[in-house]
């Protein structure tokens, strides 16, 4: 049987990584995007952002002709292809609703390549859109641009994503479920299909349901983890007031219980990136719209407004005032293996130490160039780790890259001016720590 051949409009993480997953499994994909440097960039087999995996399967894919990527070329995209993805973004609004210029504009776009095709395509919405968007922003769009009713004529689907940053591509490979909303049997059961072709025997749990319910099961899934990760700073507040408390030692013993798992109770600075933060507040400007205000989720947003700023408390308790002090900050990227600083817990970190006067010296091992844009001549950026330290009067742990974790109490002491640590990220052996430097870390009691 022939595969079908796919369209990606948008090639950010999520669009990158669908096109090259499908790519990577011999089907025949066109991706467009309205960023010439972007879309120049993945011609070159270049990823324009850092993702383990992907930059050697995105060069195979393009060198052996099944990616091709066009430059703001949606209508020929689609023309060419029997199934389209939409992978733009949905930037926040000032309220945190989100922006849906982008959705509407490519709709558009989608609906005038639609009047002109004779064969049944499948529009498949990715992007991430509050509950009754595919419905009634973008299913009246394309019906009036293509003069085709939905349903009949073309199909039209919502498809959330599941992807983390830094193991996009491993996700894309390896879901733990396909939710797939739509209103008509035809259409899910093509994308069904299509996702039973791709994941071969491995196929994860396929979810079919309305096109709002798939489009509130990816928010209520970023916002139920963006809850375990405010509920376990506030155990680490409480923690930091109590002699003997350790976070660690009580998120360990919680994860162990089947009914809450493991995951996502790190204590730290708090979430950030292009997701969590997005999607909280969208999903409370959505409900509010709807008539319900959900306070759970305004505390949980609250208490991440909240937690970065302690690391400025911990140097401030350690040092006093912050003026002419010489601060060492040990990543930049909101999490490991990336370089997306969107949200990234640093940035109001640094602009609390600069604000009150203290000299900023930071190092990441790839978001270096991200954080120039934006921050400019505003700090110092080192080569590396240890030439971070040099001279710092303190150093704050940021993000938790595995190359920080091999640091020893003896670097910080060979090289800082005086051994002060703040563990943002609990990385570090409080014992072994404690023991040689002078060292303080989230949800850690005294």
């Amino acid at each position: 049987m022939e595969k079908p051949r796919i369209s990606v409009i948008g090639v950010g993480y999520v669009g990158l990584c669908t096109a090259v997953g499908f790519a990577s499994k011999g089907y025949t994909v066109i991706a467009s995007d309205n960023d010439p440097e972007k879309a120049d960039k993945i011609k070159e087999g270049i990823p324009p952002f850092h993702e383990p995996d992907l930059p050697a399967m995105l060069r195979e894919t393009i060198q052996n002709g099944h990616l091709h990527c066009l430059t703001n070329q949606t209508q020929k995209a689609v023309l060419e292809t029997d199934i389209t993805y939409v992978a733009v973004g949905t930037p926040s609004r000032p309220d945190g609703s989100i922006d849906l210029q982008c959705i509407e504009t490519v709709s558009h776009d989608i609906g005038k390549a639609l009047s002109k095709k004779s064969q049944y395509n499948v529009v498949v919405v990715k992007s991430t859109v509050v509950p009754g968007t595919t419905q009634n922003t973008v299913k009246p769009i394309l019906e009036i641009e293509s003069k085709k009713k939905c349903g009949t004529d073309f199909g039209l689907c919502m498809n959330p994503e599941f992807l983390r940053q830094g193991s996009a591509f491993h996700d894309t490979f390896n879901a733990d479920r396909v939710v797939i909303g739509g209103n008509d049997k035809k259409s899910v059961d093509t994308l069904e299909n299509l996702y039973k072709d791709f994941y071969g025997v491995n196929v994860p749990p396929i979810i079919r349901t309305t096109l709002s319910t798939a489009e509130l099961i990816k928010y209520a899934s970023n916002s139920l983890l963006a809850t375990k990760i405010s509920f376990i700073n506030t155990i680490a507040s409480m923690c930091e007031k109590i002699p003997g408390a350790d976070v660690k030692a009580v998120a360990a013993a919680m994860g162990l219980d089947k009914r809450i798992g493991p995951l996502f109770l790190d204590a730290g600075l708090g979430y950030g990136g292009s997701c969590f933060p997005k999607d909280v507040k969208a999903l409370i400007a959505c409900s509010k719209a709807f008539g319900y205000n959900p306070e759970l989720l305004e505390s949980v947003e609250n208490v991440n407004q909240i937690q970065p700023l302690k690391a400025v408390q911990f140097c401030k308790e350690q040092l006093g005032n912050l003026k002419d002090k010489n601060i060492a900050i040990l990543g930049l990227a909101f999490k490991p293996d990336t370089d997306d600083m969107r949200e990234a817990r640093v940035i109001p970190i640094i602009n609390q130490l600069t604000k009150e006067g203290a000299q900023v010296t930071a190092y990441d091992p790839v978001a270096m160039p991200t954080a120039k844009k934006i921050f400019n001549n505003q700090i110092k950026y080192a080569t590396s780790a240890i030439n971070c330290l040099n001279d710092a009067d303190c150093c704050i742990i940021a993000t938790e890259w595995s190359e920080f974790k091999k640091l020893k109490p003896k670097d910080f002491k060979e090289n800082m001016k005086q051994p002060i640590i703040i563990d943002g990220r609990r990385i570090f052996d409080p014992e072994e720590f404690k023991q040689n430097t002078h060292f303080a870390a989230i949800g850690l009691g005294e």
